[in-house]
């Protein structure tokens, strides 16, 4: 694998070749997989927490109510959901789909997950979505401050991925570390893979 200092000089001779635009430009990371039979079903749904922060963080949904969603809203997460709210998207599938594809993760109380599988599953779960249970008593900022700095990798039936590792304004080394992390991480991903399919 590539180490963060080849990195370092790959990333900078691509900012050097790019056109000046007047707007900021994402960077991301391509991976391309080698001896993966995707046939066997190779697939790949993680979530990455990034250790150099992005200009624009990622949004957060908490579907919660009660004391949890008071935390979540004291918290400043970027929508919070309560269960009266929740079985009313369900009657929307045009107002479900906007609020899914409004943000990038979801957090849920544990014992709202059931009816967020019945109402919301369906538009969730195809994109990679589902909701992440919030552990009882877990420090709701700390959460909040894990998602907002990571990205979602997902992967199914193909031999390449993209992923955002941050913008050009960031310095060098900065997306470096983040695409190592990444990078690191998938790799440890498909060691696990290849050993489950050999069993």
């Amino acid at each position: 694998m590539v180490n963060e200092t080849q990195l370092v000089e790959v990333i900078k001779q691509v900012k050097e070749s790019d056109k000046t635009r007047k707007f900021q430009q994402s960077i991301e990371l391509i991976l391309v997989f080698k001896d993966i039979d995707v046939k066997k079903g190779f697939a790949i749904n993680e979530t990455i927490q990034l250790p150099k922060k992005m200009s624009k963080s990622a949004s957060v949904c908490i579907i919660a109510a009660g004391d949890l969603g008071i935390q979540a809203k004291n918290a400043k997460a970027d929508r919070v959901i309560n269960e009266a709210e929740l079985i009313q998207l369900g009657k929307n599938k045009r107002e479900s789909r906007k609020v899914i594809n409004k943000y990038d993760f979801f957090l849920a109380d544990t014992k709202l997950m059931p009816t967020v599988g019945k109402v919301l599953g369906q538009l969730l779960g195809p994109r990679g979505k589902m909701p992440t249970p919030i552990p009882f008593n877990a420090p709701v900022e700390a959460l909040l401050e894990r998602f907002r700095t990571s990205v979602k990798v997902k992967v199914r039936g193909s031999l390449s991925l993209s992923c955002k590792i941050g913008e050009e304004n960031m310095e060098d080394a900065d997306l470096a570390a983040n695409a190592n992390t990444i990078a690191a991480a998938i790799e440890k991903n498909c060691q696990t893979e290849t050993e489950t399919s050999e069993k």
